[in-house]
Order: structure tokens, then C-alpha cells, then sequence
């Protein structure tokens, strides 16, 4: 199981943020959807985004939106520890639940500066203190 970077956990944080301060219910997924990408390999993220679109959902008295949120809860740490989910898919029940997407742009900037500092950090030798 991986950790969020610093950085991923930021933006998540900020996006999840930004969903639910938001005054329009179309933005509110727009910003659910981005820390979905972010959130896909790490299980306690992952679902935690799907049961904020979820409560979304039921708000919005949306079924169809609600039923496959609840499928998704059921399949988001599963699919996050065995490597299965389909990246960048926005998490919505109007995109197939294995439908790979494309990462957008600045997501895709700051997961490569996250795993280049994840290999920097793990080549690093530790320090001695004498």
C-alpha cells in the first residue's frame, strides 16, 4: 500500500476542500472528481472521496449517481491495494467503473514530481549521527 506524497495529499486535501465550500452542485463534482484521480492507489483516500460523492449524490436525490457510488465504496480499497482501477477514471457513475481516462495536465505534472522525489528519497542514504 502506497503513501500519498506530501504534495498529492495537499492538493487532495485542497480539492476535497474546495467541493465542499463550492455553491454549485457543478462544481462541487468537478472538484470530487480531481482527488478521485489523486486518490485511486491509496484505499482510505480513495474511499473517502467516493463516500463524499456519495453524500453528494443523495442531496441531489440523484439514484442512479447514488447506486453506483455505493458500488464504488464497496470496490475503492480493494481495487487501490490490488494495483485494479482504471487510472484517471473520474470516479462518476456516467463513466464506466473500469474506463481509464486521460490524467489531466497539472495532475499529471505534480504525480511526476512526486514519484521522482519518491525515488530520490528512497536511493538517499540514511545519515549517521556519531
Amino acid at each position: 500500500m502506497s503513501t500519498p506524497t506530501t504534495a498529492v495529499r495537499a492538493l487532495y486535501e485542497r480539492e476535497m476542500s474546495s467541493a465542499h465550500t463550492a455553491s454549485d452542485d457543478t462544481v462541487r463534482w468537478s472538484h470530487l472528481e480531481r482527488p478521485h484521480i489523486l486518490s485511486q492507489p491509496h484505499p482510505w483516500l480513495h474511499t473517502r472521496n467516493h463516500l463524499s460523492m456519495l453524500n453528494l449524490a443523495l442531496r441531489q436525490h440523484d439514484r442512479r449517481e447514488a447506486l453506483g457510488q455505493v458500488l464504488r465504496i464497496v470496490v475503492a480499497a480493494p481495487g487501490s491495494l490490488s494495483g485494479r482501477y482504471p487510472v484517471s477514471n473520474t470516479g462518476r457513475t456516467a463513466v464506466g467503473l473500469m474506463t481509464p481516462m486521460p490524467i489531466p495536465a497539472d495532475i499529471q505534472k505534480l504525480l511526476a514530481r512526486s514519484n521522482t522525489e519518491d525515488s530520490d528519497a528512497a536511493t538517499e542514504p540514511e545519515s549517521t549521527h556519531g
